[in-house]
């Protein structure tokens, strides 16, 4: 099998996942929460791209980050770890209005913020925009943002990715 193949093996089994969970989480959020979903077109197009987006780009930064791990006993930690404190900086656990300055600007350099401010702009009211660093929802930014990740983790995979032979003994 080649490594593209493998990266794009990889993307699909993530985004099977992902659209499962989301099926799941908005149906939970509209029979228990009474969530609301849009109704307009252009938000669920908003939906659509940020996910793909985000998949991608995910996707590509975890078989790049796969390769420190010296087992997979200790994969979790390395990929995790990092990713619950992105979310912290990111506004995910924390109204991003509530972070200091410091933690926004760190937050910025990583598709996790773009990925659920541009979320927060499909689910929210257009009136919580206000609540965001730069004061609006920022599409163009978050798509060229999650855009360049995408690149930038299919270098970091083209430059990282090794096959291996090892076999648990």
């Amino acid at each position: 099998m080649t490594a593209s193949a493998y990266f794009i093996g990889k993307m699909v089994m993530v985004a099977v996942a992902t659209v499962a969970e989301v099926i799941v989480l908005l149906a939970v959020g509209m029979l228990v929460f009474d969530v609301e979903l849009p109704s307009e077109a252009g938000r669920w197009l908003t939906f659509g791209w940020v996910l793909v987006l985000s998949v991608i780009s995910c996707s590509l930064l975890g078989i790049a980050i796969s390769g420190l791990a010296k087992s997979a006993q200790s994969a979790a930690a390395t990929t995790n770890v990092p990713y619950i404190a992105l979310m912290f900086l990111s506004g995910v656990y924390i109204t991003i209005d509530a972070l200091p300055d410091w933690m926004i600007t760190v937050g910025s350099l990583f598709p996790i913020k773009w990925a659920a401010q541009g979320l927060r702009s499909v689910f929210l009211p257009d009136s919580m925009a206000s609540q965001e660093a730069a004061g609006s929802w920022e599409h163009g930014t978050t798509a060229l943002v999650l855009g360049a990740w995408c690149v930038i983790g299919l270098v970091l995979c083209l430059a990282t990715f090794r096959w291996t032979n090892k076999r648990a003994g």
